[in-house]
């Protein structure tokens, strides 16, 4: 087992001093533990931030494992448990705080408001938009980071991370959602979570362009 010394070195090897001492402070919620949340909470874990926030309502199922972060030994599991379970394995340090249940724009407020940036990775666009709407209404110190249009095997070129206004950025191609006509493949899905967890760090470490 490795100590927590010889993880920060590790890291203070690669990321340089300046950028480590940012990145550590770092704080970022995720709203969705599915397919882009869960990926994008382990890709923020390996970068040792200081903590995460888990919020999610549902349990692993196996349709899950084609593209999200679970494995077949925790199915039945809620989201947020098995999830911690793997960001444990990367990174024990980590601070981890959970929610189990529905986010709406009644409790989004309550939920969120201690964080400055939100990653929002729900699948239902409804859902999504309403997460959007209430956190730039109610939350005027969170940057929200969406998740818009990774299905299909199409070009990685077209998912883009784009700037819509001054505290919402949009990763993906904002084109191919989820639907009966449209695959979904590990490979794109991840692309899309890699845009919205560097554009976490991009922020955590000031880099508000894209």
């Amino acid at each position: 087992m490795i100590t927590k010394a010889e993880f920060e070195q590790t890291l203070l090897e690669r990321q340089t001093k300046e950028v480590r001492e940012k990145l550590k402070k770092g704080r970022v919620a995720i709203a969705g533990l599915g397919g882009l949340g869960s990926n994008i909470a382990l890709m923020l874990a390996r970068t040792g931030i200081q903590s995460l926030f888990l919020a999610d309502f549902d349990t692993v199922d196996i349709s899950n494992l084609n593209r999200q972060a679970y494995t077949i030994e925790q199915i039945g599991m809620k989201k947020t448990e098995a999830l911690t379970q793997l960001i444990r394995q990367v990174n024990p340090w980590i601070e981890v705080e959970l929610y189990q249940g529905r986010i709406t724009s009644k409790n989004a407020r309550e939920l969120f408001e201690g964080y400055p940036i939100l990653c929002e990775a729900f699948d239902d666009p409804d859902a999504k938009a309403e997460l959007i709407e209430t956190a730039l209404i109610e939350l005027p110190n969170t940057t929200i980071i969406s998740g818009n249009g990774m299905a299909g095997t199409y070009s990685s070129n077209l998912i883009k991370t784009r700037k819509t206004m001054g505290r919402l950025y949009v990763c993906g191609d904002e084109t191919h959602g989820i639907s009966k006509e449209e695959s979904l493949t590990s490979a794109r899905v991840s692309i899309c979570a890699g845009h919205e967890a560097n554009m976490a760090i991009r922020l955590i470490l000031g880099e508000e362009d894209i």
